[in-house]
């Protein structure tokens, strides 16, 4: 070889040409490492445009800024590219010259000449150099279209949040040029996406594993079809069998028909993906959308489920709504339809995410999808009402509908009203949202009917007399029919809120198709550890889940307060007092927790509101100080109970019975029917006389001025025969009479009773005056004369309010 190499520098000695050029000629690696210098400083340029574009993503807020910085990346990117094609011929160049050379000679080989050992030094340094560029660049290059991707999760993020965002109609050739001309880079995505499911799909059908992908698959459909029929027919024998007549059959079967299509539907799920992952492993990207689609699946069974349950088909008189059949069976196919355009175009949805699509691409599908739910949601309440009119229009008998189904389909209507005006004048992101809203809002709380309406049924049935649970409650613990149903009322009570917490916290922190139990339990938790109260971040989203709240909570507080004053408290407590004071104190609670509750929901932070309270501190020290003090006054009547609702009281020298303690004043009503409004201050701070705080019982004595030349036995038998007769005199205490004074003037003699309340005194006196009068006139006993009644009336005044003051 060293002989060869030697001949031919021998041969170009010869003819007169130099082996290599010389050090003045403008060769390849002169020429390179010349531009040495000018490529270094364009990296160098490149880089800070990078790093420029890097803190200029991190401040920006809007999508104008995102989509320029985006567009920056890309030029980077290009800018980039060109480099590198500009630098790979003068790297070809350079390894076709380090060629010609040969290797480097081995130890103890024959050494080089220094003319080739300095040139093979020179180009080694300048393919390195050159090596070294294009590395950089492809770094770069890779970095800024990682940035770039990055830019673009951030629009699509963004999109769903930001929903005045003005992305164009759905009628503007803009909207639709992602469908014209697709950016290259999806289509890229798509297509390797699309090469890895087909992948999966051909490798499948393959002989050896044909045969379990035929078996898998048709297990999922006869679990999705019969199975799932076999079992609602069998749990359909099982309640007339062994559940009791009444609600109870309806509400469990219509929530076992909803149950028995979700888990039938997530089986069939499981088994297709168990049939496509048992033969190779699922990319990331294919794991991701296999996941997404099988919590999309699940709900859009739920959404089928529920509405089978809902229409009861099959089962008319089984139906839990008052409903039409015609109107039942009109509607029949719309909880497919709505769950199948769902799952396929959430399945879209789904791509997009997980192989990155662009902006423009995710606002082509979410447009669509947008659109198509918006007709069939429009199409839902419209259907429903023209075959209402059909029927009136044919003579048939049509039920008045309910309120709240009124409303439900006036909100469906209104809600694809908007959704449509958003998409023609292009605010996409806005009616994606208001759609999967509406979904969800409608899912939530279809699930909650269900529910409410099982486990109220549920505990009327387990603690009824009449049912053999409720009888062997009764037989075992001993129990009378009206501790069975208090624990009915309590146990409804319980189970009624825990499931409208579970409402609460999905109709405000769920979303379609990602929300799972146990991520709802996750966020009751959040929510009771108040963890939603430690941010100020108020987004539109933010914004209708308050009005929501709002809504929910004094609607849910009122049912409560009604609950309670007519169902739970009259069952367990007797005292009206005890009662109305129970009430007015968890009302007041109830309205504070409904105030922070929707505050938490706008995400407030409390440090965010110490301006509000400083504000309020100095109205509170100028003008409201007497509204405070009264307020404070409620709450201590309401804790201490000196006087509660039901009261008789005596105040500033009126007597009345206390109807109502309001936060700021109290009502008294007065004999004649009145009504007298008393601050709860002066019910603290005054002497108030609560003649049935003590002792619920009012005392009747009537004092009588008799001559002394009477029978002083035989009146006494007279009074207490009197009183004794009177069937509103109790027996325990006895009434007694007392020889009150002796005196020329005549003999004074008071004659005491009790009645069970201090408002039948006035009554029970005068019928009893009436009495005495008649008795002591047939037993011809007189009474002494007027002047000597007139003369001693202040002092049976004293002694008769002697005696009230003993007793």
């Amino acid at each position: 070889m060293m002989k060869s190499l030697q001949i031919l520098l021998l041969a170009f000695l010869l003819l007169g040409f130099p082996p290599f050029p010389s050090a003045n000629a403008a060769t390849p690696a002169a020429a390179a490492v010349d531009n040495q210098p000018d490529t270094a400083i364009a990296l160098k340029n490149y880089q800070k445009q990078l790093d420029t574009i890097k803190q200029q993503v991190s401040k920006a807020h809007t999508d104008n800024q995102l989509s320029k910085l985006f567009i920056a990346t890309q030029a980077l990117a290009i800018d980039l590219e060109k480099l590198v094609t500009d630098l790979q011929p003068e790297q070809e160049k350079l390894r076709a010259q380090l060629e010609v050379l040969g290797p480097e000679p081995a130890p103890g080989a024959m050494a080089e000449t220094a003319a080739v050992a300095k040139q093979r030094n020179v180009l080694d340094s300048s393919k390195a150099q050159l090596d070294d560029a294009v590395k950089r660049s492809q770094a770069i290059r890779a970095n800024a279209i990682a940035l770039g991707q990055q830019i673009n999760d951030l629009r699509r993020v963004a999109f769903k949040t930001q929903l005045a965002l003005n992305t164009g109609s759905i009628l503007s050739s803009d909207f639709w040029g992602a469908e014209e001309q697709p950016p290259e880079e999806d289509l890229n995505r798509f297509s390797d996406f699309n090469q890895q499911m087909l992948q999966i799909w051909e490798t499948s059908w393959q002989e050896e594993w044909r045969y379990g992908t035929v078996g898998l698959l048709g297990l999922a459909v006869v679990i999705w079809s019969l199975g799932r029929y076999s079992v609602e027919r069998f749990l359909a024998w099982l309640c007339i069998r062994y559940l009791p007549d009444g609600r109870l059959r309806r509400s469990f079967m219509a929530l076992a028909t909803a149950m028995i299509t979700l888990f039938a539907v997530t089986l069939a799920l499981n088994l297709i993906e168990l049939t496509f992952s048992r033969v190779q492993e699922f990319s990331p990207v294919v794991h991701d959308f296999a996941n997404g689609v099988k919590q999309l699946g699940v709900f859009c069974a739920l959404i089928a489920g529920l509405g089978r349950a809902y229409l009861s088909l099959n089962r008319p008189s089984w139906r839990l709504a008052h409903m039409e059949n015609a109107v039942a069976s009109g509607m029949r196919y719309f909880p497919p339809l709505l769950a199948a355009l769902a799952l396929a175009f959430g399945s879209i949805e789904q791509i997009n995410n997980v192989t990155g699509a662009s902006l423009k691409t995710t606002v082509l599908g979410n447009g669509l999808v947008s659109t198509l739910m918006a007709l069939v949601l429009l199409a839902i309440p419209l259907r429903a009402r023209h075959i209402r009119h059909r029927l009136v229009r044919n003579g048939e008998h049509v039920e008045k509908r309910s309120t709240l189904n009124g409303v439900a389909n006036l909100l469906i209507l209104l809600f694809s009203v908007v959704i449509l005006l958003s998409l023609l004048i292009g605010y996409v992101a806005f009616a994606r949202f208001l759609v999967y809203q509406l979904i969800w809002i409608a899912l939530v709380l279809m699930a909650f009917y269900f529910l409410v309406l099982f486990t109220t049924d549920l505990c009327a049935a387990v603690f009824s007399p009449h049912t053999t649970c409720g009888r062997a409650l009764k037989k075992s613990l001993n129990f009378k029919d009206r501790h069975l149903e208090q624990l009915t009322i309590i146990f409804t009570a319980i189970s009624k809120c825990s499931l409208l917490l579970l409402m609460i916290v999905a109709l405000l922190n769920g979303s379609f198709g990602t929300t799972t139990p146990n991520s709802l339990i996750e966020k009751i938790i959040a929510i009771l550890s108040g963890e939603g109260l430690k941010r100020l971040n108020i987004v539109p989203s933010n914004l209708l889940n308050a009005v929501i709240i709002l809504v929910i909570g004094i609607y849910v507080l009122r049912v409560t307060q009604r609950w309670l004053s007519h169902e739970l408290l009259p069952k367990t407590i007797s005292d009206i007092g005890i009662r109305a004071s129970l009430v007015t104190l968890f009302s007041n609670v109830g309205y504070v927790l409904i105030i922070l509750i929707t505050l938490a929901t706008l995400g407030i932070q409390w440090n965010n509101l110490a301006w509000i309270v400083s504000a309020l501190s100095v109205g509170i020290g100028f003008g409201l100080q007497e509204i405070v003090k009264n307020f404070i006054s409620g709450l201590i009547l309401l804790t201490e109970r000196p006087v509660k609702v039901g009261d008789m009281i005596g105040i500033g020298g009126v007597e009345g019975d206390v109807r109502r303690i309001n936060v700021r004043a109290t009502e008294i009503q007065l004999s004649d029917r009145s009504t007298m409004i008393v601050p709860n201050s002066q019910l603290i701070s005054q002497n108030v006389r609560n003649a049935t705080m003590g002792n619920a019982q009012g005392v009747v004595t009537i004092a009588l001025t008799f001559p002394v030349n009477i029978d002083p036995e035989l009146v006494r038998n007279i009074l207490l025969e009197a009183y004794r007769e009177y069937a509103a005199i109790l027996e325990t205490p006895a009434p007694y009479v007392r020889f009150s004074q002796l005196g020329p003037e005549g003999i004074i003699l008071s004659v005491t009773g009790y009645v069970a309340s201090p408002r039948m005194v006035g009554a029970t006196k005068s019928d009893l005056l009436f009495n005495i009068l008649k008795m002591l006139r047939a037993q011809q006993v007189n009474l002494s004369k007027p002047q000597e009644v007139v003369f001693m009336k202040q002092r049976a005044k004293e002694l008769i309010d002697e005696e009230e003051h003993s007793s």
